[in-house]
């Protein structure tokens, strides 16, 4: 017979510092396409072109991670930190998979964004919100025996941490 597979899922503490580490990653992305929609629409009217920018921003971070996810299961930042996205059964994503888990991530910040866009708070209440948004997101995991996040057990998808490799003696 042949064993079950065992899954270890990376501390909350881990994951959230990868997400840390997304976030300087996708910066320069950010700032990159962002500068290119200016260049390419010669955008004048920024207020025009507002919506379009968010809406082709939210496309290209969209394309990196389900390419991402796709292609090898790990981002640039789960690569350095050992952590894989996968299906239940660490099968790799299918590309709707993928989609839907990035729509889900959004959760992490739309509460708060919704919340500071009705009540139109002001900058720093606005932090705060978003802080304690992502808290609060961060502890469901809490509440889930596998320790994964809401976004993952909603679309059917885990996060895995990867074994260090193997250090190789090098003999002279």
């Amino acid at each position: 017979m042949t064993e079950p597979v065992t899954f270890t899922t990376p501390s909350i503490r881990r994951r959230l510092t990868c997400m840390l580490y997304e976030g300087m990653l996708l910066f320069g992305l950010v700032f990159i396409t962002g500068f290119l929609f200016d260049v390419l629409t010669q955008s004048r009217h920024a207020l025009l072109h507002r919506h379009t920018r968010q809406g082709f921003l939210f496309l290209v971070i969209g394309i990196y991670f389900v390419y991402c996810w796709t292609r090898s299961g790990q981002t640039l930042a789960m690569q350095t930190w050992r952590i894989r996205v996968t299906d239940l059964d660490g099968k790799p994503l299918p590309r709707i998979k993928a989609v839907v888990r990035y729509v889900l991530c959004w959760m992490w910040f739309l509460p708060a964004m919704a919340l500071a866009f009705q009540f139109s708070l002001q900058k720093t209440e606005t932090v705060i919100a978003l802080f304690a948004g992502v808290a609060g997101w961060a502890m469901t995991a809490l509440l889930d025996p596998e320790r994964q996040f809401m976004h993952d057990k909603l679309a059917k998808t885990r996060l895995t941490e990867l074994p260090a490799a193997a250090k190789s003696d090098h003999a002279e």
